[in-house]
């Protein structure tokens, strides 16, 4: 159920099926961007929280963007930093406005709505940005997964009217744990909202193999083909 095909940003295309290395704050660990090169890569994935925290994206714009700060050319994609933020559940309180919490680095106390988390991945300038979510644990319950699935929906909604460059592509990511009926339910309201593609989130939470790959069967056809 591989989707073979190619995705043209504004550094660049890269084909799928592609495996995005992880430059986490900014540079794949022990490599530089000439090694990444030689190895063909067209794609890497940062994560906007981390580079938010640390070196800031404020600091992160002032150098033009994410890209010239990392000597990189090609795509980058950005996390929203949803599962950072929400794997770290002491340091935590989320409501349906956002996230309040403490940076793991100072302890310093950080609030980021989905138009904040919007606000950072534009001016960091990545090709591919991902919205805020919720990310929930395996396991959790029905009506846990039910209420954290509509806070997600609504924060898509608001990512989506928030963003103001038509360079990058906004996906949707769906979420609602391991029921199928809040996995659809998923899929159809962010195919409405009209973002321009689809992830799948909230698998690699402890969850047992069999039970990610059970999701994926059910939710990969529900995508349209070309999305």
């Amino acid at each position: 159920m591989a989707r073979c095909g190619v995705i043209q940003t504004a550094h660049g295309s890269f084909e799928t099926p592609a495996f995005l290395p992880v430059g986490t704050v900014g540079s794949v660990k022990g490599m530089t961007p000439e090694e990444l090169k030689a190895l063909n890569v067209s794609a890497l994935l940062c994560n906007a929280y981390h580079l938010y925290l640390r070196p800031g994206d404020d600091f992160i714009a002032r150098q033009k963007g994410l890209h010239r700060f990392m000597g990189w050319d090609r795509t980058i994609l950005t996390d929203s930093g949803g599962y950072q933020i929400f794997s770290q559940n002491r340091l935590t309180k989320i409501s349906d406005e956002g996230v309040l919490f403490r940076s793991h680095l100072d302890g310093s106390e950080h609030f980021l709505s989905p138009e904040r988390v919007i606000a950072i991945e534009e001016g960091i300038g990545a090709d591919i940005i991902m919205p805020l979510d919720e990310c929930l644990p395996y396991p959790s319950d029905y009506s846990r997964t039910a209420v954290s699935l509509d806070r997600t929906l609504s924060w898509a909604i608001r990512c989506h009217q928030a963003r103001k460059r038509q360079d990058q592509y906004l996906y949707g990511i769906v979420q609602g744990g391991f029921y199928p009926d809040l996995r659809k339910k998923a899929v159809e309201a962010l195919l409405q909202i009209g973002l321009d593609g689809i992830a799948i989130g909230g698998l690699s939470v402890g969850e047992p193999q069999e039970e990610m790959l059970k999701v994926l069967e059910q939710v990969v056809p529900l995508i349209p083909e070309t999305t």
